[in-house]
């Protein structure tokens, strides 16, 4: 593979302007319409030649790619790039990252929930010379998935906080507008696993967060289930962060500890009270077998994670493929 594939463009060559990079998956009915409302918000922003809006079809099972190559034919400002297939949709905006040509982007979903109109607001803080930020999430004023969405949702966070090890993490969203210079941090990661915002971490520790207003959904349903979200939760965690294994020694310390604990009963129940520890021993030694071999398979299966995550990088499995290209067809492209 080439290394320029690997990498991407080059972050000294960019231009002043804003890139929009927009995940697509099964968004036919949308897209037109987030289109319509991005240019006159990016025109304002930099001007008429200085943007541009990444549209990644992520191995949209609809007619996603067709709206989008129409798209591309009408507004020499959009982009679009057909993945493979369905990577996920961090992989999808890494491979958008890469291809970026303006020194901010902005990341936004493509089901209309992020407003468009609210990029100028948070470009504004991002541009902010008192605070010298490198990364701007919109946090929602109000969420407006279903209680189960939003409870997983609030769990990934957690988790993610965890994995990045910053409390902006509690603040995320898919609504970011961030520095493409920090690309160069992670240029050459290679991993099936990809959280943006960990990513991001490796590069900058300057985050911030506004509030911003958060639509229902213009079409369809959410692709993200309770048990992708928490799907994506596992991989982030033992993909980015060891504090399970550590979790998994202070467990096994713990119970190293309440071991002895009911050790000193047991023996002091013999020598002191024998006719009352008669007759209990198995069924207390069988729980106390149990606790212990839940606590071990425990521990396994954390580590069991692990493992699984460098069998997957010495498979060397792509972090996308891309089949085609609107403004520069090609057979495919893989990082």
């Amino acid at each position: 593979m080439a290394n320029e594939n690997l990498q991407g463009r080059s972050s000294e060559h960019l231009q002043a302007g804003i890139t929009a990079l927009v995940p697509v998956y099964n968004s036919e009915h949308t897209l037109e319409l987030l289109i319509k409302r991005l240019e006159p918000v990016l025109c304002a922003l930099a001007g008429t030649a200085n943007f541009e809006a990444l549209l990644i079809n992520d191995g949209s099972r609809d007619g996603s790619w067709r709206i989008i190559t129409h798209l591309a034919s009408v507004y020499p400002w959009v982009r679009g790039i057909d993945m493979m297939r369905n990577y996920g949709q961090h992989n999808a905006l890494l491979c958008g990252l890469r291809q970026a040509r303006f020194e901010f982007c902005v990341t936004l979903d493509d089901d209309l929930q992020n407003p468009p109109e609210e990029i100028p607001k948070m470009l504004a803080r991002l541009n902010d010379p008192a605070t010298a930020l490198d990364v701007v999430y919109g946090r929602p004023k109000a969420m407006t998935h279903g209680l189960w969405r939003n409870l997983a949702s609030q769990l990934t966070k957690i988790v993610l906080q965890k994995a990045m090890g910053a409390d902006t993490a509690r603040n995320i969203s898919a609504f970011r507008v961030l520095r493409t210079q920090l690309r160069d941090a992670f240029a050459t990661y290679r991993s099936p696993f990809v959280s943006l915002d960990v990513l991001l971490t490796w590069a900058t520790t300057r985050f911030a967060a506004v509030e911003v207003q958060h639509d229902p959904r213009a079409a369809g349903v959410s692709n993200y289930t309770l048990r992708k979200l928490l799907v994506h939760a596992l991989n982030m965690v033992t993909g980015f962060s060891t504090w399970p294994l550590q979790l998994a020694s202070f467990i096994g310390f713990g119970f190293t500890l309440f071991g002895m604990l009911v050790l000193a009963i047991v023996l002091g129940r013999y020598f002191f009270d024998p006719g009352a520890a008669r007759g209990q021993g198995f069924a207390f030694l069988a729980s106390i077998i149990s606790i212990f071999s839940g606590a071990q398979l425990f521990a396994l299966g954390i580590l069991g994670e692990y493992l699984a995550r460098l069998h997957f990088r010495t498979m060397e499995r792509p972090t996308y493929a891309v089949r085609q290209q609107t403004d520069t067809p090609i057979s495919a492209d893989a990082s």
